[in-house]
């Protein structure tokens, strides 16, 4: 096994268990080692830190595995890995029934570049690494072994795969594609789920609780949800007795989606819904100037910055996005603002919402802040990534 040694002084993030090595902590690997091959890590005078996948196209240089030095990396590590990864959700009591879960989210469950949701009897798997392209076959045979499922398709086409040097690849891994659609049931409303063509692996499964509380309050509420992609939010607040749900997005594919997902709920009040494919930002404008006001709005927009070099740039759609929503609220309305970009931590989006709400001359206040499903975890030592932040203000 070829060893990567690391630079002086450069081994105390590996110390504190952070599960990247970057480019410039890298002193110089000892022997031969393809994309994807595991190596030994050592500090700059031969003290094991722990084992990685290598991959030498990107800036994180290194991904550990595992922090013990003796521990394989092999077949048998992947099935324990993945078992210990579903046996967590399983022990949670609200994802107990669940037709869709995450299963596996990468570095917090100790497979980096490993992402797997389960829709029913299907897991979709994305691999984003050069070390989890390399295991493929392993997690494959590890995801049917801890779930049962009776098919696996990857999703592995973000474009993340091009900083490790790999190419998108997508296909049924294990298993026949179903006969009719994908749908699941969360909180009482049926949703289709386009594992193929849908964004991320098919759905946002780290809004569920979210939109189970915006059903609770929504009862006579004028909602507005904007981004609504397929209409997760806007069915539940439907479901939660709204008074009206108008749901913005500008695919139209999309919305086509999310009149189909209504109609698999007759239960619902289709009367209610009103649906317009339009670019949210000017959409939010025009409402403005028409003197539409709404009770209850949401912004879930897809990430503005993918790292922390757009963080700038991002500032300011978040700022000019929030600053349209608290325009077109009544008083006493609620916002429920969303970030997804790795580049934008919590502590600055709510610096950006606060500023956002002064600029529109609104008295607000944070009442909860809005974190993804509890089978979305984010680990303590590992803050970076597209992790769901939210806040929930209230305006006077």
């Amino acid at each position: 096994m070829a060893q990567l040694i690391l630079m002086p002084g450069k081994e105390r993030s590996a110390m504190k268990r952070h599960p990247w090595l970057f480019a410039g902590s890298v002193g110089r690997l000892e022997g031969r080692a393809r994309p994807g091959d595991t190596v030994e890590v050592l500090a700059d005078n031969l003290r094991p830190l722990g084992r990685a996948a290598y991959s030498p196209a990107s800036q994180i240089r290194a991904r550990f595995w595992t922090f013990d030095a003796d521990e394989a990396v092999d077949d048998a590590f992947f099935k324990r890995r993945i078992a210990a990864a579903v046996a967590r959700r399983q022990a949670l009591p609200e994802l107990r029934g669940q037709d869709g879960l995450r299963l596996i989210h990468a570095e917090s469950d100790g497979l980096p570049g490993v992402i797997a949701d389960q829709y029913g009897d299907t897991v979709v798997v994305q691999l984003t690494s050069a070390g989890a392209d390399k295991w493929r076959k392993a997690i494959v045979a590890g995801l049917v072994k801890a779930t049962g499922c009776a098919r696996i398709y990857e999703r592995s086409d973000s474009d993340v795969r091009g900083l490790e040097g790999l190419e998108p690849t997508t296909g049924w891994l294990h298993g026949e594609p179903p006969a009719g659609g994908l749908s699941i049931a969360e909180n009482g409303v049926r949703l289709a789920v386009d594992v193929v063509g849908g964004h991320k692996t098919g759905f946002y499964l780290d809004q569920r609780e979210n939109r189970a509380w915006l059903r609770s309050v929504a009862a006579g509420k004028d909602v507005l949800n904007c981004f609504c992609y397929t209409g997760g939010f806007s069915l539940q607040a439907l479901a939660g007795d709204a008074a009206s749900v108008l749901s913005i997005d500008s695919s139209g594919p999309a919305l086509a989606q999310a009149r189909a997902n209504l109609a698999l709920n007759p239960q619902l009040p289709a009367e209610r819904a009103e649906w317009l494919e339009a670019d949210v930002f000017q959409a939010l404008r025009d409402f403005r100037k028409a003197g539409r006001t709404f009770d209850l709005i949401v912004l879930d927009p897809p990430k503005f910055a993918p790292s922390a070099a757009h963080a700038e740039r991002a500032a300011r759609a978040y700022k000019d996005i929030n600053l349209l929503g608290f325009r077109l609220l009544r008083p006493g309305g609620l916002l429920m603002t969303y970030s997804c970009s790795g580049g934008v931590g919590l502590e600055l989006f709510q610096k950006i919402v606060a500023s956002a709400a002064q600029d529109a001359g609104r008295d607000a206040r944070i009442v909860r802040r809005l974190a993804g499903d509890a089978d979305h975890p984010v680990a303590l030592n590992f803050p970076e990534g597209e992790y769901l932040k939210g806040l929930l203000v209230q305006v006077d």
